[in-house]
């Protein structure tokens, strides 16, 4: 999970009373228009941050764009997107510096509205604390519980519950009291470390920074007396020793570096490290900076580290202390929150960015979903955006990982769309996963190559797909026939026939087709393994599964089929009378009626049954096996 704002920022700050608590990274959050951007510009008034011509500034954008009447609105000064300051709403994540003598801050704006919940979960995970905002007059929303959970899955254990607008209920405790009621009966069970209720009106700058007169009912801190005394977890720099390479720096034959940032601990020059993945071990030789080298390194230093001895390390390798090595594993559990429009998959392939690593990955398991508003475990299958559940994941190889709730540098991760690049997902790792461990391959005395010598030639997947009634089984048995006829030895995986069988289990949601064409894409894999043309006849309508098949083979074993048939022409064809009973509403989740079907972007052979007849279309097919030199 990314931002704009780094979490390693050195500051060196004294006030008059002696040192002070250094840095503070902290986020609000909570419903739309609680008042969230009101207050930060409000902080930043009061602490004398603001400059002439930006105070001058302000008071003219108020009158322009101001929702607070003749007086300053201060939200304008985090609301920069014109966008937001004509919805009144907060979009991106906004982040602003201030400092007081006692200490600096880095606070990040992060909006309310549900669609947006993925850039504030972007801000919680560069954050220490939190202050969640709550309309006085709406009090406890779907939003509040929302942000709080997830500001707990991202391992902030420092709560501020700012009950803000509390002059528009007559600065009344009765109600105050009631919604900090309602909050912690929900929130006892969220782990945070301390929750610090502060009833405020931003606007007005009532316990903000001063106390307020107009509530002498309350004893309590200031915001501004809880930030500055809140204390923050652990420093990084006291965490074990975490550097994910980004780069082999190999400019000539006498030097090889690897460069990085060193994301938790320290390390040395002297020091013996430990290649996460395969444990083979050296000592720091080196610490290289642009500025000269260094004898220390901690959290935060970007640098190029030299060891002693050759061994083999590549971009996405995980350096650590021999004596405290993170977790290796293929599998793990962790709490998703899914940031896409379309659903999780359970079985789709994914790309997971894990520090410096990328690794295509999968979520196997869905064990539960989260309801934000009683934090109770719902059975699910999919999720959908903004939702998050507990997920077991596995990887195409081992990563290292420290649990997120002991590393949060090291613990998360990021789900990427093999196609479209946008991030569908962000995870927080929980545990390992032994069960890879306790599994070892069989070796086999008869291999593929004696099993493709003895049948005379090269195995392959033939993976033909296209909508119901596109003439694709047709195509394929006969395809199949003339490679019989031929001496070759095949097998045909029909979709209607597995779903008799080794499917039997599967209805027709776009979950179960994932797993579908997953089961068979491993059953296919086999077929190759024995050295066998297997030709697998499946609408297959998601170009994910596809690729995920494609992959599970070497480059030249895997042959997509596209049969092009239109969808108009497929429903008067209608061999077995589905599209009419999906047109009466007799079957869900249809292709090409009411479920998608993704076109394949570069098929290896492409047949259109408008225009060539089935013997014509197997022609082609053969003519494309024999010029890969599958047959002769």
């Amino acid at each position: 999970m990314t931002s704009a704002i780094p979490r390693h920022v050195s500051v060196d700050a004294s006030g008059p009373d002696g040192p002070t608590k250094g840095l503070l990274r902290f986020l609000t959050c909570g419903s739309v228009d609680d008042g969230k951007s009101t207050l930060i510009g409000r902080l930043l008034y009061d602490t004398k941050l603001i400059l002439e011509d930006q105070l001058a500034a302000l008071e003219r954008d108020s009158r322009k764009h101001g929702t607070v009447g003749d007086d300053i609105d201060f939200a304008l000064l985090v609301d920069g997107l014109e966008a937001e300051r004509e919805q009144g709403i907060t979009i991106d994540v906004a982040y602003r510096f201030f400092s007081t003598p006692r200490r600096s801050f880095i606070v990040a704006d992060t909006p309310g509205h549900e669609q947006y919940t993925r850039n504030m979960a972007t801000g919680a995970s560069n954050s220490d604390a939190a202050v969640i905002l709550i309309d006085a007059r709406k009090g406890v929303l779907t939003q509040t519980r929302r942000h709080s959970y997830i500001c707990s899955l991202l391992g902030i254990r420092h709560i501020a519950v700012a009950v803000n607008k509390i002059d528009l209920v007559d600065f009344s405790g009765e109600r105050f009291h009631h919604i900090v009621g309602d909050y912690f009966g929900f929130a006892q069970s969220l782990g945070f470390a301390s929750i610090t209720p502060i009833p405020l009106s931003a606007r007005f700058g009532d316990n903000v920074t001063t106390r307020s007169e107009r509530m002498r009912w309350y004893d309590g801190p200031t915001l501004l007396e809880f930030l500055e005394s809140v204390e923050v977890e652990q420093a990084l720099a006291e965490k074990p020793f975490r550097f994910p390479v980004q780069w082999v720096n190999r400019p000539n034959l006498d030097f090889r570096g690897f460069a990085g940032t060193v994301v938790s601990g320290t390390v040395r020059t002297g020091d013996k490290v430990v290649v996460a993945a395969s444990g083979k071990e050296s000592t720091v030789k080196r610490i290289v900076t642009a500025d000269g080298d260094l004898e220390e390194a901690r959290a935060g230093d970007a640098v190029t580290l030299t060891l002693a001895d050759e061994i083999d390390i590549a971009r996405g390798d995980v350096l650590a202390r021999a004596d405290s090595r993170p977790e290796v594993v293929d599998q793990f559990a962790a709490h998703v929150l899914w940031m896409a429009e379309e659903a999780m998959l359970p079985g789709r392939s994914y790309l997971m960015r894990i520090g410096t690593k990328y690794v295509p990955a999968r979520v196997t398991n869905l064990k539960h979903k989260v309801d934000v508003n009683t934090l109770e475990h719902i059975a699910a299958k999919t999720l959908a955006l903004n939702e998050i559940g507990l997920c077991n994941v596995a990887t195409a190889t081992p990563v290292a990982f420290d649990p997120y709730t002991e590393n949060r540098e090291t613990g998360a991760f990021i789900l990427i769309d093999r196609f479209t690049n946008a991030t569908a997902g962000a995870g927080m790792i929980t545990f390992g996963l032994r069960r890879a461990t306790n599994i070892h391959r069989q070796d086999l005395l008869v291999d593929k190559a004696s099993r493709i010598r003895l049948n005379g030639h090269k195995p392959a997947i033939l993976w033909f797909t296209g909508l119901s009634g596109s003439g694709k089984s047709t195509i394929a048995n006969i395809v199949e026939r003339e490679l019989h006829a031929r001496g070759a030895h095949t097998y045909m995986l029909d979709g209607d026939n597995v779903r008799h069988g080794l499917n039997r289990d599967l209805g027709f949601t776009d979950a179960d087709r994932v797993e579908n064409i997953r089961r068979v894409g491993e059953v296919a894999k086999l077929f190759v393994d024995a050295g066998l043309i297997v030709l697998c006849s499946f609408i297959s309508p998601f170009r994910a599964e596809r690729r995920m098949v494609r992959e599970l083979v070497g480059e030249e074993e895997f042959i997509e089929v596209f049969v092009d048939t239109a969808l108009e022409e497929c429903m008067r064809r209608d061999p077995k009378g589905l599209y009419a009973r999906a047109k009466e509403g007799k079957i869900k989740n249809f292709t090409g009626i009411d479920s998608p079907y993704e076109r394949p972007e570069s098929p290896e052979v492409l047949v259109n049954t408008d225009d060539c007849s089935a013997e014509d279309a197997a022609r082609r097919i053969l003519d494309a096996l024999r010029e890969r030199g599958i047959i002769g």
